[in-house]
């Protein structure tokens, strides 16, 4: 029997591969339809909730052209205009914008720049999340991993599991990470690590205080989380078992699910805690849906999640459709997967089977293969740094610090960037976590300036005219983990901002300067 319930396992998701697969085949064209399809169930399923009756949604059915109905008939939203519905299904409400009761609610606040979001999670995403991450497992045994894998460890380092109830005592909110967690299904619940006990904990140090006594207990085989918290708990596994690599405690270790952030900064630090390569696989799973997810370690991007609830849009990224200060105009226009274009930044759109209705969930992407519908994160739509033209994306920052990172041979895991006016002039205030002393700050800002001006034409123009100052400070590493504790960020999903509204940058310049660094 202890044999046989693996064999049966990996069986059992080897043959369902073919199946779980198929979405993932699928070209512009083909996406297209079934996308339509997608659409035609959701409103559908939402006819009479009191959004779907608001917004006619049993007109947008019976018309010829559904998409181009459903665009006339329901505007672009984002969290300030959905927040009044969903508000009422956080009180505890029925049939606001999706039908029945919505019993969970993720809380996004991501990183330490903004106040915390309520995101409605229905049991239709949390099949939906499931699936996804099914198909993700199956596309990884599909590859020349061994396929014993399957029967060993998944250390999921996510948020508690142990979620609180709403003033009204009507609803649950937590992580999102918490919230999947506690619903794992029954096969997978027997390889899953940490133990039920430790994904309960709500204090986030004591949590990897726990990981790291029970580490010599598992054989991980695949490991899932932000690599920043990721790196800390290998750095302090090792530095407790006084082991060279993490792959002496855990020699299976082939495969890291990461997502959130981009891997660039920490990819040089995670390599040294490592005594083998090996497999990066990116995932995209947001508070509104898993949207997307790499099938492949050499693959560009990651695959659109279609046939699973959701119904993509794409907004350009351009000044036509968005302020200066990167806020969507009324007049924006939504393009279907079928008429995007390679290599051109886009916003997203989601309609979802958890009662978002064309959300602009503010991140930026740009599709890197049409063929599969491959897609690559750019950034976040308030997150460009822009102060005069120059249209820097924090994929442009992540790949200029990579190439610094390499040049220097240095690891640098956090940085933040603020664009400010001098005059009639603008100036960007670079601020680099180093904890190497012989690095100096004025060669480091030469050669990000010198990065970014290969990577980003408008960032070249602009330096020649109105952006005239480039400065970098260099900090401690621990100064950025140090000032997400202040913010009440200290978590599994918490990131550090790329890009520092005015207010956390008045916060953060008083913060460095009062504590001298």
């Amino acid at each position: 029997m202890p044999n046989y319930f693996p064999k049966k396992i990996i069986t059992q998701l080897l043959s369902a591969g073919k199946r779980l697969a198929q979405p993932f085949s699928l070209n512009q064209e083909k996406a297209y339809r079934q996308q339509l399809r997608t659409l035609k169930k959701l409103l559908l399923k939402a006819e009479n909730t009191k959004y779907g009756k608001k917004f006619n949604f049993s007109n947008v059915l019976n018309s010829k052209f559904v998409y181009k109905e459903y665009q006339k008939n329901v505007s672009i939203s984002e969290y300030s205009t959905m927040h009044n519905w969903w508000q009422k299904a956080y009180n505890g409400e029925e049939n606001i914008s999706w039908p029945g009761k919505i019993e969970y609610f993720a809380l996004s606040s991501g990183t330490s720049e903004g106040s915390s979001k309520y995101i409605p999670v229905s049991h239709e995403m949390i099949k939906s999340i499931t699936r996804a991450s099914l198909r993700q497992v199956i596309s990884i045994a599909k590859s020349d991993i061994p396929k014993d894998y399957l029967t060993k460890n998944y250390l999921m380092l996510g948020g508690s599991t142990s979620l609180y109830f709403n003033d009204e005592g009507k609803t649950y909110a937590g992580d999102l990470s918490g919230i999947t967690t506690s619903n794992v299904p029954n096969w997978l619940e027997r390889f899953s690590k940490p133990s039920n006990d430790i994904k309960s904990v709500k204090n986030w140090q004591n949590k990897i205080d726990r990981m790291v006594d029970e580490a010599p207990e598992w054989d991980v085989v695949l490991i899932a989380g932000v690599p920043a918290w990721i790196q800390i708990l290998f750095e302090q596994i090792i530095k407790r078992y006084n082991l060279r690599t993490i792959h002496d405690l855990w020699p299976h270790l082939s495969i890291y699910l990461w997502g959130g952030v981009a891997i660039e900064p920490y990819k040089k630090s995670l390599n040294a805690l490592l005594e083998k390569p090996i497999t990066y696989l990116e995932t995209y799973l947001a508070s509104e849906g898993f949207i997307a997810f790499q099938t492949k370690k050499n693959a560009v991007g990651m695959k659109l999640n279609f046939k699973n609830g959701m119904f993509f849009e794409f907004v350009p990224f351009t000044e036509q459709f968005f302020d200066e200060n990167n806020n969507i105009k009324p007049n924006a226009l939504a393009l279907s997967i079928k008429q995007v274009e390679l290599n051109k930044e886009y916003a997203i759109l989601l309609t979802t089977c958890s009662g978002a209705w064309r959300y602009l969930i503010g991140d930026t992407i740009k599709f890197v293969d049409l063929e599969d519908c491959e897609i690559k994160i750019t950034g976040r739509t308030k997150h460009f740094l822009s102060v005069c033209g120059e249209h820097l994306s924090v994929d442009n920052m992540n790949k200029a610090i990579e190439k610094l990172s390499t040049s220097l041979d240095i690891a640098i895991n956090e940085y933040t960037v603020k664009g400010e006016s001098e005059g009639q002039m603008h100036a960007h205030r670079w601020y680099i976590a180093c904890d190497d002393a012989k690095i100096n700050a004025e060669d480091v800002g030469l050669k990000i300036d010198s990065y970014l001006m290969e990577l980003n034409d408008d960032y070249l123009t602009e330096r020649k005219h109105a952006l005239k100052n480039v400065s970098v400070k260099l900090l401690p590493s621990k100064v950025f983990l140090e000032w997400m504790q202040l913010q009440g960020k200290y978590g599994s999903q918490s990131k550090f901002p790329r890009v520092l509204t005015n207010d956390k940058y008045i916060e953060w310049v008083k913060y460095i300067s009062e504590n001298n660094f």
